[in-house]
């Protein structure tokens, strides 16, 4: 809990570069809808909106007036994303502007989730690409007032935020913008995750092309590589993070099934051990399906609020609607479903096959999906 008092800086813990503050209820809402897709984020709101699993979720929450919040925030993060009434905010920040060279982005959103709207360092503290991102993430109108947003460009730090795309690391975020922002030559390499993030009304920059391998991308010694993936890197292709930023993409889908009391640790060692032999990023696991008389199954639950994976569950009628390779007599007469980790995975991604049809082990089974964007 953080409380807030006049004279006194306030101890906040910065986990990503961006923050987003509300202080009334549809605000939290809005906040936490945006924290789930907006993985850059760290939240703060009032503790009087407290949920209860603020903790697990590494919201912040504070006592006392926003005001007193903001000089750190100000400080210590690249941008804020305000879900506060754009006069109040100007009035909150006025005090503390130093130079827009230094100055973070700033971005308020009504309490109504509508309109994103850039306040502050538009192009140097980058409010008018986080307002896109943001906007695009919410479904939000974007607003720029600036006179004219020239980059139209990719920025690489925000780079598929919207749809929760995370860094495999931020080590080389830098020196890849610099490049971006030089017009240097950009290789992009998407294998997995959605299409649709390019926003702009033009066309890209025809320095960043688009490659369709790593063969291609390598051949063409760029400045520069964005990589889409949800798969671990050959050796080969490390030549492309000389001065590269891997993408995680949320594209791999576990089906899995287990006995009665399950350890949360003989659960995560199977997960672990099945994604590194279908050579499969951790962090592009999306979410978690089993049968619902597994639903209060506290290996599961623990596991997917350590990692924030959707953990869904499905009737045995829903399961029995999929045709998938291995169903089992012995499994409907303990479930009424004949199967749970196959079905399960293929019906929350909505394909007809699996990278992994079902692997037992010890005590739970596993299946694997990607979905297809």
């Amino acid at each position: 809990m953080i409380e807030l008092q006049e004279g006194m800086l306030p101890e906040v813990e910065q986990r990503n570069p961006y923050a987003v503050v509300a202080i009334t209820k549809h605000g939290v809402q809005i906040g936490r809808k945006l924290q789930q897709t907006f993985a850059a984020s760290d939240l703060y709101y009032m503790s009087k909106f407290e949920q209860g699993d603020e903790g697990e979720k590494h919201i912040q929450l504070f006592t006392g007036t926003v005001r007193l919040l903001l000089p750190t925030l100000f400080k210590q993060y690249k941008g804020l994303i305000l879900i506060i009434s754009l006069g109040a905010v100007v009035r909150m920040i006025a005090p503390i502007l130093q130079d827009k060279k230094t100055d973070p982005g700033v971005v308020v959103i009504d309490d109504r989730g509508e309109n994103v709207i850039s306040v502050l360092s538009g192009h140097l503290g980058g409010a008018n690409e986080l307002t896109h991102e943001v906007a695009a993430a919410l479904g939000a109108n974007p607003i720029i007032t600036t006179a004219s947003d020239v980059q139209k460009t990719i920025p690489v730090d925000l780079f598929g935020a919207r749809f929760g795309w995370v860094w495999d690391s931020a080590d080389k975020l830098t020196p890849v913008s610099a490049s971006v922002v030089n017009e240097e030559h950009v290789a992009i390499v998407q294998e997995a995750g959605e299409r649709d993030w390019w926003m702009r009304d033009t066309p890209m920059p025809e320095q960043i092309k688009i490659y369709p391998s790593t063969q291609a991308a390598i051949a063409a010694q760029p400045h520069a590589t964005l990589l889409i993936t949800d798969r671990l890197i050959k050796p080969e292709e490390e030549v492309l993070l000389e001065n590269g930023v891997i993408y995680r993409p949320k594209s791999v889908v576990l089906g899995m099934g287990c006995n009665r009391g399950t350890s949360v640790e003989e659960i995560e060692q199977l997960i672990d051990e099945t994604l590194a032999e279908l050579k499969l990023s951790k962090k592009s696991v999306k979410a978690l399906c089993t049968i619902d008389l597994k639903k209060d199954e506290m290996c599961f639950i623990e596991l997917t609020k350590k990692y924030d994976w959707e953990f869904v569950t499905y009737t045995p009628a829903q399961l029995n609607e999929i045709n998938f390779p291995s169903p089992s007599e012995t499994v409907f007469k303990y479930t009424g479903a004949y199967g749970v980790s196959e079905p399960a995975a293929m019906r929350y991604a909505q394909v007809e096959s699996l990278v992994l049809t079902k692997k037992k082990s010890g005590n739970a089974t596993i299946s694997v999906a990607r979905l297809v964007f």
